[in-house]
């Protein structure tokens, strides 16, 4: 522990000084004691210096980048009307406490406290960032190269108007500076995460594991089938989602594209991994076919299926996860097929059908209504809703039998009145039968060789 917190310690000293090289633009937004659009109100504003000619080769990449820009500005519907009335200067303007929780090759994150409760991410332009020291080495114009990133950050905005599902993070609002700085200070206001941890994900429950991947596979069915056509993540990793409230979110879009491969022939369509390569055909329009979707759900198996879908699943329900950990391995699935895949295994494990020709154990079993055990540590299994002692999900009564009869410590057990995401209740598994409270609510099941010569 004392190792943990001198790292955590060392991070933090590191977010710290990165605030300072990292956050100018940002923090002057967050600071100034004006609000809209333009600034600081009633405030005499001394027009900008025209800007210093740009070298071509940075000029035709702004040109690139605001050709998309408006292009996806044009694409879909009803984008701009969801995000109407959402947060803006004025909001940010008041925002306090405000705390780097990250920064990436173009942009740097925050946490800012709002001033009528809850609290947002912010996203601006990393001027410390590799993006823009990059375009520095290469041009050697501060300004423009800024404006370079706050294009990439205009763009993820702009998706985020028009890709609205509980799988991608929602934006709360903008602020964009329109006082005639060349440097376009942009700065998006949204949901607030917590980073993914892959390590911790597998230490929890299946069921918990199984969501995340349930959840991202129907964010890939979402973004094959878009308002804005397929939308491919170019830069799919497990970094770019955050967890909200228990659910997965992918956070940075700035790198989705919603243009497929151009092709003449099939040759031109090999869709290429660093262990595999896929050979897809080219369509009758000079597209690849399906070549964003397959490169989402190739990825989704390599970055969270093969590590969360199999460990510690249900015996009866590993011949089907098999199954789609080969399918999308080989990528055989679409993600249609792939989501059908997914809501048969969902249907098994709700219904219980996945326990069908296996023996009653609860007749071995003592029920005692109206009493539940006393709370407090007793042995541990894993993976356990609890770090306390054992605490599962299970179907029935009947399958908290079959677990307790497989496990050497337990002697008791009670279902809950806990549900999980799937509405299974949580039993709790003891290893001593004795030491009962009253409880209306609650039912003690004792294993009859247990009860014998207790006293209850």
């Amino acid at each position: 522990m004392a190792a943990v917190a001198a790292g955590r310690a060392r991070r933090d000293a590191r977010l710290s000084a990165a605030a300072l090289l990292a956050l100018p633009a940002l923090a002057l937004l967050a600071l100034t004691a004006g609000g809209g659009e333009g600034g600081g109100e009633g405030q005499p504003r001394s027009p900008p210096p025209p800007p210093l000619p740009l070298p071509p080769g940075l000029r035709e990449e702004l040109r690139q980048r605001r050709r998309d820009l408006r292009r996806l500005e044009a694409a879909g519907s009803g984008g701009e009307a969801a995000a109407a009335g959402g947060l803006g200067c004025d909001d940010l303007s008041l925002a306090s406490g405000l705390s780097v929780l990250g920064w990436g090759f173009t942009k740097v994150v925050a946490r800012a406290a709002l001033a009528g409760g809850g609290a947002v991410a912010l996203k601006s332009v990393h001027g410390a960032g590799r993006e823009v020291r990059q375009c520095l080495q290469r041009y050697r114009a501060p300004a423009g190269c800024r404006r370079l990133a706050a294009y990439k950050l205009l763009k993820e905005v702009t998706l985020l108007q028009r890709l609205r599902h509980p799988g991608i993070v929602q934006l709360h609002g903008q602020c964009y500076d329109r006082s005639g700085d060349p440097e376009m200070r942009v700065t998006a206001m949204l949901e607030l995460g917590t980073p993914l941890e892959m390590i911790q994900l597998l230490q929890t429950p299946w069921e918990e594991r199984f969501k995340i991947c349930l959840s991202l596979v129907k964010l890939l069915f979402y973004l094959a089938h878009s308002p804005l056509g397929s939308v491919v993540l170019l830069d799919f990793q497990p970094r770019q989602f955050v967890m909200v409230d228990g659910n997965l979110k992918v956070t940075d879009m700035d790198d989705a594209s919603t243009e497929e491969l151009s092709c003449k022939e099939d040759n031109d369509c090999t869709l290429d991994f660093p262990t595999k390569s896929f050979p897809l055909k080219c369509s009758a329009v000079g597209k690849c076919e399906g070549i964003n979707e397959k490169k989402n759900l190739f990825n989704a198996y390599r970055y969270f299926f093969t590590y969360l879908l199999p460990h510690s699943a249900p015996p009866a329900l590993r011949p089907f996860l098999s199954d789609i950990l080969n399918a999308t391995g080989d990528l055989r699935y679409g993600i249609n097929e792939t989501l059908k895949a997914f809501e048969k295994v969902l249907h098994l494990y709700k219904s219980g059908l996945y326990l069908q020709k296996r023996p009653l154990l609860l007749k071995d079993y003592i029920s005692l209504k109206g009493f539940r055990t006393t709370e407090g540590e007793d042995y541990k299994c894993w993976p356990s809703y609890s770090h306390l002692g054992c605490l599962l999900s299970v179907h029935s009564a009947e399958e908290a039998a079959a677990i307790c009869n497989s496990q050497p410590q337990c002697q008791s057990f009670i279902i809950t009145q806990q549900r999980t995401w799937t509405g299974r209740p949580l039993a709790s598994f003891h290893s001593r039968p004795t030491d009962l409270i009253p409880d209306a609510n609650a039912v003690v099941y004792i294993k009859r060789s247990a009860s014998s010569g207790e006293r209850l």
